[in-house]
């Protein structure tokens, strides 16, 4: 193709990427967020001479579709001042109250911006374009911004003075880095009295975030009672870590520690599994131990325990309640001592409301409770598995002919660190593994993690999902209006502790008798 016909296409491509740009902008609802600042609260009473103060001046001259305020002054003040601003520039703000031990402590401006634009993001779902104004408030508020707006949190800065009003900040750098809140550690030190001061056990967690420092401390203090332990997290959070950590450190350390996935064995095999079996009991079986047999003086780790069918979960529950287990084809019980540590994704509250998890054995189990934080709770913690995975593929790659080691651009860094993962730790690291091999050069660029992510399915919203499905192709309204029923009945029922007296008062429903007859209405209890 001649030069001039390829400056031609180009030219036309940069023409439609930028009309493309131009219309999911128009499409999009443009958000203002900025703190509520002292000379905000001056032109509001009247101080300035007539002049708007940086908020008022923002709005005024630039179309915004929401303004939202975060504000730590008396509340008279900021309900003053958005009346103000309403009646002024016709725009209502939404006001976010925080509280400020000072307007300087960047830990706990951060925690706040932070906290609101979460909100504000999960609100929006992805339709939304951000604005952060640098001018209200101290400079330190300010500062945050821009961290937030150039990593985890993009967004257009602006900045507005009475000389040059309103306009856009641009800078000629790219930040890459997560701000890191200074970490309360008066609950950290509370749960580790008394232990050992080191725990190397539990090296192997990658962390920084509080969230994870206090779910380690109370595993440290479950490691040294030989108690049932329940691990709760989402897949990927790093369940079977925190499992092995707590054997480890226990008295049982050195001792068997046997793992099992529940919803791998095929339910004809699993009381084979767990409970073993006797030569001739059925046609080819052979003796063989168990995983029950199998942890005898260590710690066996049920891993998706809400897997397990019910009819194992009666057999579990009397060999935990009796200490033994008998082998399908025996009638011989064998002693066993184990420490059992069960993992789900699951909440086994809902399944035990459900029907579908033995009460009796939730409650064996949930002695010692863990609650592990999904990557996206963890602030400060991305980066650092960034790094760690990083290094683990470049050491493990190293000797395989033609590895170049592998660096992370700047946009690259931050592509990740926006990244939700709703597949946590282990997403992070088969993102990164893609993008590694993928790479053709020493440095990963935004690109090659653009193509090695993959995409966010948005859920709707708990409404939405039951009042925007689409009519038509099976849509059975009152089989709809059935499924919604039986979710709050059964859970009415369980949280009032199967009293329906209480039950009743709970859902609306005007006495004992009308919620009774709706449980036998929908098939509840």
């Amino acid at each position: 193709m001649p030069l001039s016909g390829k400056r031609r296409e180009l030219g036309h491509t940069k023409l439609c990427m930028e009309q493309e740009i131009l219309y999911e902008q128009a499409m999009s609802q443009c958000v203002l967020v900025a703190w509520l600042g002292n000379t905000d609260l001056r032109a509001s009473g009247n101080e300035l001479d007539g002049e708007l103060g940086p908020i008022g001046q923002a709005v005024q001259a630039r179309e915004f579709d929401t303004v939202h305020l975060l504000t730590d002054h008396a509340p008279h003040q900021s309900q003053t001042y958005r009346t103000w601003l309403n009646e002024r520039c016709r725009i209502k703000a939404t006001l976010h109250t925080v509280s400020l031990s000072s307007p300087t402590r960047f830990d706990e401006i951060y925690e706040a911006a932070v906290a609101v634009l979460n909100s504000l993001r999960d609100k929006a779902n992805g339709s939304a374009r951000f604005v952060y104004h640098l001018s209200p408030g101290t400079p330190a508020m300010a500062a945050v911004w821009i961290v937030l707006a150039k990593t985890t949190h993009p967004a257009e800065l602006i900045e507005s003075s009475v000389q040059d009003g309103v306009r856009t900040v641009s800078f000629p750098f790219d930040l890459a880095a997560e701000y890191l809140p200074q970490i309360n550690a008066d609950q950290i030190v509370r749960l580790t009295q008394g232990l050992p001061a080191e725990a190397p056990e539990f090296g192997a967690i990658i962390h920084r975030c509080q969230a994870v420092k206090t779910e380690i401390a109370r595993a440290r203090r479950l490691a040294v009672h030989d108690v049932p332990v329940l691990i709760q997290g989402e897949s990927g959070t790093g369940k079977e870590l925190f499992a092995r950590a707590i054997h480890a450190s226990s008295h049982r350390a050195g001792r068997p520690f046997i793992e099992v996935n529940c919803g791998a064995i095929p339910g004809e095999l699993v009381e084979a599994e767990f409970f073993g079996t006797t030569k001739g009991a059925f046609t080819g079986a052979e003796a063989k131990a168990g995983y029950l047999e199998a942890a005898h003086t260590g710690t066996l780790f049920l891993d998706e325990i809400g897997e397990l069918p019910l009819a194992a979960q009666v057999k579990l529950l009397r060999c935990l309640q009796e200490g033994t287990v008998q082998r399908i084809g025996s009638t011989k019980p064998r002693k066993i001592d184990i420490r059992v540590i069960a993992a789900t994704n699951r909440n086994l509250r809902d399944e035990v409301a459900g029907q579908r998890f033995r009460e009796d054995l939730f409650h064996r189990l949930a002695v010692g409770v863990l609650r592990l934080p999904a990557l996206r709770e963890r602030t400060g913690d991305v980066g650092l598995l960034i790094d760690h995975v990083l290094e683990k593929i470049n050491t493990d790659c190293a000797r395989q002919p033609g590895w170049v080691h592998k660096q992370l651009s700047v946009e690259a860094r931050n592509l990740l660190l926006q990244h939700p993962w709703p597949g946590n730790v282990r997403e992070l690291s088969n993102t990164l593994s893609r993008a590694a091999i993928w790479a053709v050069t020493q440095v990963i660029n935004a690109q090659d993690i653009q193509a090695a992510l993959f995409p966010v399915r948005k859920e709707l919203p708990a409404s939405e999902s039951v009042l925007n499905r689409s009519l038509g192709d099976g849509f059975d309204l009152p089989d709809l209006l059935a499924e919604v029923a039986r979710h709050y009945l059964s859970r009415a029922y369980s949280e009032a502790r199967s009293n329906k007296s209480a039950a009743c008062k709970l859902v609306g429903l005007p006495n004992y008798q009308t919620f009774t007859n709706w449980m036998k209405k929908y098939g509840v209890g």
